[in-house]
């Protein structure tokens, strides 16, 4: 018997509705259940921006800055993009210190002011000492690194509640991760404390400061190679000579921002047979930030052995 036009109608909107049911949900299993939205998250550089991914797996989607290690954090300027993704990031991750002052300008004029804002320079509690400069470079600080994680964590699951447990416990594997670096570094300051190293910029000094070791560059050298100034010929030869004279152990040298008079701090090295350590300060390609440090210490303790 033919169906009727009304009962044929009934059916074909029936099976639309169904259709367009099935089309507008979305599940990763056959049980149906939705796919999370990943928590949005920016970070001021790829240094933080992978330690967010350590944690948050891949409940997050990360957005760094600065990933080109040809970069300069210091005079970068951001872009529409930057803008953009940071207005829509429900936890952002800055160094802060006057490091990567842009984030927090951006944040403003974007007026996202729902934001988790992690600054590692608060984490950690460092100050400038009296007379001198504040050091920024705290992601070669150990111990900050381990508490900014705590902070990541407890911040995505502020957004993601259901990703509580997976970041806390991402959490404390990337910690756990990080104890062997402080005891290497433990290590070298029980068979180096107190033996002099130079450097061309303050980037690595958390580290060689905690291997027990003493920075015996003129800060006028490191501080204006820094800041992008010319160093004066009595500030250069007096660096130099600390390679001539062999009064250092190894030049920890910023391969990021090498110049004609940190050259001539790296040729003077070698000349004298120092051993030269090149550190960067953003993750270099193909590294995470535990390959990347765990390098670092490891190619600072076969200098100093030398």
């Amino acid at each position: 018997m033919p169906l009727s036009t009304s009962r044929r109608l009934a059916l074909l909107t029936s099976a639309s509705l169904a259709l367009l049911a099935g089309c507008g949900s979305s599940s990763d299993s056959a049980g149906g259940t939705s796919t999370p939205a990943r928590v949005a998250v920016v970070a001021s550089t790829n240094v933080y921006g992978d330690i967010v991914r350590h944690i948050g797996g891949d409940r997050v989607d990360v957005t760094s800055i600065i990933s080109d290690p040809d970069q300069d954090p210091h005079s970068y300027e951001a872009d529409t993009q930057n803008q953009l993704a940071l207005s829509k990031a429900k936890v952002v991750v800055e160094n802060g210190g006057g490091y990567d002052d842009f984030v927090d300008r951006m944040l403003k004029s974007g007026h996202n002011d729902s934001a988790a804002v992690i600054n590692a320079v608060k984490v950690s509690g460092r100050t400038a000492p009296k007379g001198g400069e504040l050091n920024e470079h705290v992601w070669y600080d150990f111990p900050t690194v381990a508490e900014v994680a705590d902070r990541i964590a407890a911040a995505l699951a502020k957004a993601d509640p259901d990703g509580a447990a997976a970041f806390t416990k991402n959490a404390a594997a990337f910690k756990a991760k990080l104890a062997p670096l402080e005891a290497k570094e433990a290590q070298i300051k029980k068979e180096h404390g107190g033996e002099g190293v130079a450097i061309t910029e303050p980037v690595p000094l958390y580290m060689t400061e905690a291997s027990g070791l003493v920075d015996k560059t003129p800060p006028a050298f490191s501080e204006a190679v820094e800041e992008g100034d010319d160093v004066s010929p009595r500030v250069l030869q007096e660096s130099l000579a600390l390679f001539s004279g062999r009064k250092v152990k190894a030049l920890v040298y910023n391969e990021q921002t090498s110049g004609p008079q940190t050259e001539k701090a790296e040729s003077a090295a070698k000349a004298a047979d120092v051993p030269v350590v090149p550190v960067t300060e953003t993750l270099p390609k193909g590294k995470d930030y535990l390959g990347w440090m765990t390098g670092n210490v490891d190619a600072l303790a076969s200098a100093l052995a030398k």
